[in-house]
C-alpha cells in the first residue's frame, strides 16, 4: 500500500494539505503528517488542522523553539 509524507508549517501548506489529504484519504492512501511548528499562536496553526480537516500530525517539530539560522 502507498503511503505519504506530508510535511506542513506556513498557511500555503496547510491549504493545499487539506485537499490532498481529503484525496488520500477517499483512495485509502495512508498519510503521516509532520508539522514544522514554525508558530505556537493557535490562529496560525491549530486552526488549520481544525477548520480544514486536516488530520492530526504524527510529529511536531517545534522549530519555533530554536533560534534563527538553527
Amino acid at each position: 500500500m502507498a503511503k505519504i509524507l506530508t510535511v506542513v508549517g506556513a498557511r500555503p501548506q496547510f491549504i493545499k494539505a487539506a485537499a490532498v489529504s481529503r484525496q488520500l484519504s477517499k483512495h485509502g492512501i495512508s498519510e503521516l503528517i509532520v508539522h514544522t511548528g514554525q508558530h505556537f499562536d493557535d490562529n496560525m496553526s491549530d486552526v488549520f488542522f481544525r477548520e480544514m480537516e486536516i488530520p492530526k500530525p504524527a510529529y511536531n517539530l517545534e522549530i519555533n523553539s530554536l533560534g534563527h539560522g538553527a
